[in-house]
């Protein structure tokens, strides 16, 4: 061993003298109410002592329970005295007790309702009870006036096997047992029912993870739900020995066997614990018979064992590319609330940590920076995982000493009363920050378990975490790892994918597209009604003006323009801006009035393209006539309304020219609609020409897209 690791080892067991070296988390005793000539065990808690079963003072002759025939077994109490010692113990009941097995039992939570384990016949004579069909049943039994009344035995009984070894949950809702049905994973299995409000239910096998080809018995469930059981078939230190279990969801974790000397090498079982297992009971065969033992815990051992999860601050931020821009003339700008900014559809942010923070996407023009579409604004509610956290380094050397603390654990709602250490090479502490020392290299799972206390309801549990650290002998394998390390931590998520992320959606385009929204040029906003205002008026006669009422506001908006997609808009919007409107921007608005609403379904349905409504000049093709029937229907269906059939083109030709030609083509169509029987004067023809293009005329593509028919709903 190199000099620098001697110095480190030295040195920690200076800090720590009490801890280096600790390997039993438990010490035991022997109750003294035990005794070595009788059997005592499966303790329960009751009012102030303990309730048991035992085969005290028994017939050594008959015994139905167990092969070593040392007699039936009854249910016994005691209590400690004023000075703390343990009182002879009495019979608990003579109204339960039966000349047969009677217990384990368990209490309600008032204790006013036992439940217990006895052969299912009774009044039968000791010679002619024949044990293989007397089989152990589960009774139960309430108490009245002090005594308790009318043994009554559990539906779920079965002649042909047998059900023993009861628990209650705290809350009462469930009860669980040990069976050997047939139908089982091997000889005794965990099963559990549920209370229904005036029955309980049908007993359910606790599954494979719990119960094996062996002998799972002995449940015992504390404040917390979590199960504690004995097994023969999970492995261990000998013959039965004690594991917790608890649910993970709607799953059991893997058994986690109790640390020595509460497990040895003889049969260990029916244990039961204070909520967070600082002491206890449980019984054992180490001493010749079975006898009851008392715990206390010196280090809490971790039971559980989630692993860490690391917070992350760092995000991809992504525009959906569902609204599509020009990327030439414009470009996305993200803006957050702890006064940073990025530009792009794709960028990463990294906020300073847990919080809460808003999220803008606007779309802006590239030259000038004025704003074109407010596209998206999200508070993001960032928050830690709610877990114990193991604040310290990923990796170390031998000889090193490493920093260990809890105090980052975010356990909203509890009062973390106790900080345990594991390790994983043997050594444990105490306390929220502490140091260790790894004397050898290799990989180790470091456990951190919590005590807690509920603020709400008072009620004491425990949680844990674990986390893997790695500890080297050479440098340069450190080195090369923690490169490693950092390389894929830099691997980030989407902020969306993040669960520590809660998106809340303030406004969204997208939102407002999928609930039929239209692009419109806001040209500004007012208090009051100004439709007739001199900055309204100097809009050119081509662009028909709505004001729209926000319900949302005192506001009044003025709008032009009715689009399907935001480019389409973009020259109104540039022209509004020469014009003066400072303020002018592009809105996704969502149509709630019904004809405008069939109108804006009508336009997305049928193509505008005025290639497709004329085979040559003036004639209308069948798409077209397809098109305006479907108009008339509309205008039947609303016979208040009035509309505006639009006809379009691009720039090639002359404008006087492109202008007849657009106004023929509008003229067509509303004759074909009168000739439909729609009233002359709930329509208008324009002819637009070229004045109102939506795309540039550079490229055949965007000409195209120019020469459109537009259908609008006029106000008067």
């Amino acid at each position: 061993m190199n000099k620098r690791i001697v110095i480190g080892i030295l040195l920690y067991i200076l800090i720590h003298p009490h801890i280096f070296g600790q390997e039993e988390t438990y010490i035991i005793e022997k109750t003294s109410f035990s005794s070595d000539k009788y059997d005592e065990y499966c303790p329960v808690f009751y009012r102030e002592g303990l309730v048991f079963s035992a085969n005290i003072s028994a017939n050594p002759l008959f015994n139905y329970s167990n092969s070593s025939n040392r007699g039936v077994f009854n249910i016994f109490y005691t209590e400690k005295d004023f000075e703390g010692n343990w009182l002879k113990p009495e019979l608990f009941s003579k109204e339960i007790k039966t000349r047969y097995n009677d217990g384990p039992c368990a209490f309600s939570s008032g204790f006013d309702t036992i439940y217990f384990s006895r052969n299912l016949y009774v009044d039968r004579t000791l010679k002619n009870n024949a044990p293989a069909r007397n089989k152990l049943g589960i009774f139960y039994s309430t108490l009245k006036n002090n005594e308790w009344d009318n043994v009554r035995a559990m539906r779920i009984n079965n002649e042909w096997y047998n059900l023993t070894s009861p628990y209650l949950s705290p809350d009462g809702k469930k009860l669980y047992f040990a069976s050997d049905n047939p139908d089982g994973h091997g000889g005794l299995d965990l099963y559990v029912s549920d209370w229904k409000g005036n029955y309980w239910s049908n007993p359910v096998n606790l599954g494979p993870v719990i119960n094996t080809e062996g002998n799972e018995a002995y449940p015992f469930v504390n404040q917390a739900g979590e199960l504690f059981f004995s097994s023969d078939g999970h492995g261990g230190l000998g013959a039965k020995d004690i594991f917790f279990t608890r649910l993970s969801g709607d799953e059991w974790i893997s058994p986690i066997h109790i640390d020595s000397p509460v497990n040895s090498a003889y049969d260990d079982f029916g244990i039961i614990a204070d909520p967070l297992m600082k002491e206890g009971y449980f019984s054992s065969n180490r001493d010749g018979t079975v006898d009851i033992y008392h715990f206390y815990t010196l280090i809490p051992q971790v039971f559980h064992r989630s692993i860490q999860k690391e917070n992350q601050y760092c995000f991809v931020f992504e525009d959906s590319g569902s609204v599509v821009i020009d990327t030439n003339a414009l470009k996305y700008v993200w803006a957050f609330s702890d006064g940073k900014s990025e530009t792009g559809s794709r960028i990463i942010h990294c906020f300073p940590g847990p919080g809460d923070y808003e999220v803008r996407l606007d779309i802006v023009e590239k030259e000038s920076g004025r704003l074109v579409c407010h596209k998206l604004r999200n508070i993001i509610h960032l928050k830690n995982f709610e877990q114990p956290y193991i604040d310290s380094p990923d990796c170390g050397m031998t000889g090193e000493i490493l920093q260990f603390s809890g105090l980052e654990s975010y356990l909203p709602g509890y009062e973390i009363l106790n900080y345990a250490w594991d390790f994983g090479d043997g050594t444990k502490d105490l306390g929220f920050n502490t140091n260790h020392v790894y004397p050898k290299s290799g990989e180790y799972e470091v456990n951190l378990g919590l005590e807690l206390k509920s603020d709400s309801t008072g009620k004491l549990m425990r949680t844990g975490i674990s986390k893997n650290v790695k500890i080297f002998s050479n440098l340069q394998q450190k080195i090369e790892y923690e490169k490693r390390l950092n390389s894929a931590e830099s691997v980030l998520v989407d902020v969306l994918s993040y669960p520590g992320a809660k998106l809340e959606t303030v406004f969204s385009v997208e939102e407002n597209l999928r609930q039929g929204a239209v692009f419109r040029v806001e040209l500004l906003t007012s208090e009051n009604r100004i439709s007739n205002n001199r900055v309204i008026r100097n809009v050119p006669s081509k662009y028909m003006i709505d004001e729209v009422a926000n319900s949302d506001s005192t506001l009044y908006s003025y709008f032009v323009e009715w689009q399907l997609d935001l480019m389409a808009t973009y020259p109104a919007y540039k022209e509004m801006h020469q014009l003066g409107f400072d303020d002018v921007v592009i809105k996704a608005v969502v149509l709630t009035d019904p004809p405008e609403k069939d109108l804006y379904n009508l336009r997305k349905i049928y193509s505008t393209s005025a290639d497709r409504c004329f085979n040559n000049t003036y004639v209308l093709t069948s798409h077209a006539l397809i098109m305006l029937d479907q108009v008339v229907n509309l205008m039947n269906r609303y016979p208040e309304i009035k509309l505006e059939v639009g006809v379009h083109t691009d720039s090639s030709g002359a404008d006087e020219s492109n202008l007849g030609v657009s106004q023929r083509r509008a003229d067509t169509m509303v004759n074909y609609l009168i000739n439909r029987g729609i009233r002359s004067n709930r329509l208008y023809a324009v002819g637009y020409g070229e004045t109102k293009p939506i795309a540039p005329n550079y490229f055949e593509h965007d000409r195209k897209r120019n020469r459109r028919v537009e259908l609008r709903i006029v106000n008067d």
